[in-house]
Formats: structure tokens, C-alpha cells, sequence
């Protein structure tokens, strides 16, 4: 049996404290030795005596890691582990073995084990090789994940985690997030089509304290719907014709980090009450099984509709409305946003021109009024797609974005501003402060503007 060993540091620590550990062996010395080094740096370790007694722990819950004996009365812990991968489970697992051979290693191996130590080890040996062995389950996420971004990105999409500008409007969105950024309520994204809201959801995810963990995008009108259920949840061996072998779903591939439904009142309403119990029980369950499996993940949403309408029409359940709309974040559509327009072009331009290798275009003055004058329909994409078109041209097409009529009067400023106020005091029936606010300015202006003009 080892001998206990001091910790190696935070580091190892932190990796530990959220894993969910089975102790599978025989000997009650060697199974209370691993137990006992395990506990004090690990969320939950459970222990088994034997095979059979192992299937009934992970019939109750999931375990990130099983620490495994092989020669164990009954069946071998490799010839147990052989048949438990061959029908799709999931679970990773470390070998604990006396013999030093390479034939047991390599049977090992094949079984599914991701390490094996060897008898007699001390405490630091087996502390190191289950943070390996929680490193590479990570990556063999990240790696998945990052496949599928890649299959799913676009020529023409470049994906941003930050929030580009300097505006009233935005700098109060930065405000809001950077208050919740630790918090794990859900968060709803409402906005047109292209005013970022992904964009808005992954700054969140990168000033959070889950920013180490993977950010998982799921468009859900981009999966059909007989697919749905697995692409989240994922699914086991033979669940579904064609399904050859298990597969991890999109939800467990987040644990730890942010999953983001983009437009959410696309997704299914049979998905939709599965994502209930998601939200309330912190578990899900992939199709096939009979296991929950327990998951920490943030659930951010976005939606170009208005969520309480599409509850009224039926097509939205109403438990998932009141179970995510606890705080809504609005996008305002680019023409409220000043002069974010500006940054937001001279951002693409750079970033394009090097994707492109092409020299970038000088935004002028002239541009760059046409650029404010332009109402944007088409918000932050109809602008990027504006900056890469006037890449490939070699020149802005600036009569395109709304041009000013030949025969339209140029008034005086001051003729302007005047309407425009007295309009905006008119619609809130004469509340200066709230005229104020609308119109982005100081209740001073409002005041000192109506006393030059005799009101």
C-alpha cells in the first residue's frame, strides 16, 4: 500500500475538487487507502467491492472516473471495463494493477483504460494520474467542440467575444454583465438579427469565472428536429438505428461552462420540456440510458421574438419562460448605438483585410458619414458584409447606404435640434427629464434650449 504524500499545489486542487470518483477494488487496506486520499481533494468518492457492486454505483449516478483493480474475484476489472465500453458508457478509467508486464498494459489500453498505475504507489502517483486523466477527458472535449465550430462556421462568420464600442446604450449592457458575470442565472439575449447577441454571450462567458471552460454555441433551427435530442443529450449504443456506438451529447460537452441556445424559440417542444428538467435538476440523461448524469453548466439564450408572445400563440412552453426570463438583456440595433458604427468598420476592416490579404480601405470623413446616416436594416452583419463587399471592390459604394435625395433642403441645425426636442417633449407630454433621457442628453440642454426659446 503508498504512503500518503504531500499535496502538489492549488493547481491540482483545482483541478480535482469537481470530479466525482468510484473506487473499484477487493482489498479493503488498498480500497480505504485510495478512498482516503481521494476524499479530502475531490466533490465525491464512492467505493465498490467488487464488478457487480461497481454497475449498481453507476446505475445511481455519474462518475467522471473509475479507479479500477484488475484481479478481483469473479470478472476481471479489464474484462468488466472491455464490455461496459463496447456498450457506449463513458465513463474514463485508471487501471490499478500489481503486474508490470506489457501485455496487461496494452489489454489495458484496449480495454478503454486512459492510465494504469502500478502496485505499490504512493498517494501523489494517484493524485497526479487522475488529474491526467480529467485533463484529457477536457481536451477530448475541447477538441470535439472546436470540430464542430469549424464545420459550422462560415466563410463569411468570424465569432467575437468582444463587446466593440463605446455608446451610452453599450456601455450600459457592459455595466449589467460584468454585475452577473459569476452568477449562474440564465440570461436572456433579445434583439434583431446581427446586433450581437452571441457576440454578447460569449463576452460574458470570457469575463466569468467559467472562462477556462468550454462555451458551447447550439443553433437550434440548424438541427433538425428528429436530431435534436440527441445532438443534446447525447445517446448510447444502439438507441437509435445507425447508432453504432455511444456518443457524448452537446450539454455533458459544456460541463463546467456556458452552453448558449441561439434563437431558442426554434428549438422543438418536446425539446423544450426536456430543457425544463435540465434547468430545474442540474441533470440530464442521454437517450437510451437510464442514468442521470449530474452537469454545471450556465444557460444563456437569445431570441429575436418576443418570448411572452410566442407563449401566447403556443408554439413556446410557458414552464420554460418563467424558468429562464429572470433577466433579459435588450441589443440595441446599430443606428441607437452613436458611433459604435464607426469602430465596429474600422474592427472588420483590419480584421477582413487580413483574412483576405488585401490592403485595407481609408475610411474617410465622407464614408464615415455615410455610415452614421445609414439606418442599418441589417444591423452589425448588413455592416460587415458593407466593409468586406467595399474590401473586394477597392472602393466604398457609399451611394448605396441610404443616399441623401438630390433635391432634398438642407435645413439649419438649430432648426433641427428645436423640432426634434419639442417632438420628443410633445410624446411624453412635456416631461423634460424623460425627453432628456430619450434623447441621450443632459436635462440641462432640455432646460437651457426651452428657456431660449421662450417655453
Amino acid at each position: 500500500m503508498g504512503k500518503s504524500d504531500k499535496d502538489d499545489g492549488s493547481e491540482l486542487t483545482k483541478d480535482l475538487k469537481q470530479a466525482c470518483i468510484l473506487v473499484v477494488d477487493d482489498e479493503p487496506g488498498m480500497r480505504n487507502f485510495l478512498v482516503k486520499t481521494l476524499s479530502p481533494h475531490c466533490k465525491f468518492v464512492a467505493e465498490a467491492a467488487t464488478v457487480a457492486a461497481a454497475e449498481d454505483r453507476l446505475k445511481d449516478r455519474y462518475f467522471d472516473i473509475v479507479v479500477l483493480d484488475n484481479m478481483m474475484p469473479g470478472q476481471k476489472g479489464i474484462d468488466w471495463l472491455a464490455s461496459r465500453h463496447a456498450s457506449g458508457e463513458f465513463t474514463d478509467a485508471i487501471m490499478v494493477t500489481a503486474y508490470a508486464d506489457l501485455e496487461t498494459a496494452i489489454d489495458a489500453l484496449r480495454a478503454g483504460a486512459s492510465d494504469f498505475i502500478l502496485k505499490p504507489f504512493r498517494s501523489n502517483q494517484l493524485l497526479n494520474a487522475v488529474r491526467r486523466c480529467l485533463q484529457i477527458t477536457r481536451l477530448r472535449r475541447e477538441n470535439l467542440l472546436l470540430k464542430r465550430e469549424l464545420e459550422q462556421a462560415t466563410q463569411t462568420r468570424l465569432v467575437r467575444s468582444e463587446l466593440l464600442g463605446d455608446s451610452a446604450a453599450l456601455t450600459q449592457i457592459r455595466t449589467i454583465l460584468d454585475r452577473i458575470k459569476n452568477l449562474a442565472t440564465p440570461v436572456v439575449f433579445a434583439g434583431a438579427s446581427g446586433t450581437g447577441k452571441e457576440v454578447a454571450a460569449r463576452y460574458l462567458h470570457a469575463i466569468s469565472d467559467r472562462r477556462d471552460n468550454p462555451f458551447v454555441p447550439i443553433g437550434c433551427g440548424s438541427i433538425p428536429d428528429d436530431l435534436v435530442e440527441y445532438e443534446l443529450f447525447g445517446h448510447q449504443d444502439g438507441a437509435f438505428p445507425g447508432a453504432r456506438a455511444g456518443r457524448e451529447g452537446l450539454l455533458a460537452s459544456a460541463n463546467g461552462g456556458t452552453v448558449f441556445f441561439d434563437e431558442i424559440t426554434d428549438l422543438s417542444l418536446s425539446a423544450q420540456s426536456k430543457l425544463v428538467r435540465v434547468l430545474e435538476d442540474g441533470a440530464i440523461r442521454s437517450v437510451g440510458s437510464e442514468r442521470m448524469i449530474d452537469v454545471d453548466l450556465r444557460f444563456l439564450f437569445a431570441t429575436n421574438k418576443s418570448l411572452a408572445q410566442e407563449v401566447a400563440a403556443g408554439r413556446f412552453r410557458e414552464d420554460l419562460y418563467f424558468r429562464i426570463n429572470v433577466l433579459d438583456v435588450s441589443m440595441p440595433p446599430l443606428p441607437q448605438r452613436e458611433n459604435d458604427v464607426v469602430i465596429l468598420a474600422e474592427h472588420f476592416m483590419a480584421e477582413l483585410a487580413k483574412r483576405l490579404r488585401l490592403a485595407p480601405l481609408e475610411i474617410d470623413s465622407t464614408t464615415k458619414s455615410a455610415l452614421l446616416r445609414h439606418d442599418w436594416p441589417g444591423n452589425i452583419r448588413e455592416l460587415r458584409n458593407i466593409i468586406e463587399r467595399s474590401l473586394i471592390l477597392g472602393r466604398f459604394a457609399i451611394e448605396t447606404l441610404s443616399p441623401v435625395p438630390a433635391n432634398k433642403a438642407i435645413e439649419p441645425l438649430e432648426d433641427v435640434e428645436r423640432r426634434t426636442i419639442l417632438t420628443a417633449l410633445e410624446a411624453v407630454s412635456g416631461n423634460k427629464t424623460e425627453a432628456a433621457r430619450k434623447l441621450g442628453v443632459s436635462r440641462k440642454t432640455i432646460d437651457r434650449k426651452c428657456a431660449a426659446w421662450g417655453l
